[in-house]
């Protein structure tokens, strides 16, 4: 998976530093004040961020507060890099939200396996969700906020989940955001596009019905929103690697 990096430090010697170390890796974004990198944020689907603490205007803590404090980016890891060696730096840092803090002078090495972990850990996060049937959606959420945005979010399309024509544009609209911001929550939160995330929905809450033995599968593909049953059993076993029938088999025979 192509991951993007957002990059911001005043130095350009660290930018280039971590450009020479990370640039194989990921794709990066660098911004050397936070104002340069808010712009980013607003047009690029960023996976994580690394920021320097001691910047004028914007620094560290104040950027990476907002990021955890706004919708549509705190899902967003990030990562601090401080020369403040104080216990009470390290304290404000995790109080802000940061996923990790890491002391200059660090080891190139140390940056990427913290990276490569946050990363890791997130995609399993992400396989998990999107390949376990019974799975809630909030098993993605790293913050309250995430959480309550993914409720409301799951609840909508459960709601409607009858309408075969449930698209981006009624999601964005519902959850108060632009179709471009829109995407780009979405996609960075789950590796789904808002599609995809409509059609698992729509699989799990088939996967509920099949387990319940009340309806046949081509009624079940109509109550989730499929008007075509080869569509339905292609995407049921796309995302749980099982054909519907063979699904039903495996279920245990008291369900």
């Amino acid at each position: 998976m192509d991951y993007s990096v957002l990059i911001i430090d005043d130095n350009e010697d660290i930018l280039e530093f971590l450009s020479e170390v990370l640039g194989d890796t990921y794709k990066l974004h660098l911004a050397a004040n936070g104002e340069i990198a808010q712009d980013i944020l607003n047009a690029e689907i960023i996976d994580l961020i690394i920021s320097d603490i001691m910047m004028p205007g914007i620094d560290g803590f104040q950027l990476c507060q907002m990021v955890k404090s706004n919708v549509e980016f705190c899902h967003i890891p990030v990562v601090l890099l401080t020369s403040k060696n104080t216990y009470k730096a390290h304290i404000e840092g995790l109080e802000v939200g940061a996923d990790v803090y890491i002391q200059k002078p660090f080891s190139p090495e140390l940056l990427q396996l913290q990276i490569a972990n946050l990363l890791k850990n997130r995609l399993k996060i992400k396989a998990h969700f999107a390949s376990s049937p019974f799975e809630d959606v909030r098993v993605m959420a790293h913050s309250k906020t995430d959480e309550a945005f993914l409720k409301k979010l799951d609840e909508y399309i459960r709601k409607n989940i009858r309408d075969v024509n449930m698209d981006i544009d009624k999601l964005a609209e519902h959850m108060n955001m632009s179709r471009p911001t829109f995407y780009r929550k979405i996609k960075s939160l789950s590796s789904l596009s808002p599609k995809e995330l409509i059609d698992i929905t729509r699989l799990k809450k088939a996967a509920r019905l099949i387990a319940q033995n009340e309806f046949t599968l081509s009624e079940i593909a109509r109550m989730v929103g499929y008007s075509s049953q080869s569509i339905f059993n292609k995407n049921f076993q796309k995302y749980f690697n099982v054909p519907p029938v063979e699904y039903i088999n495996s279920l245990p025979k008291e369900i």
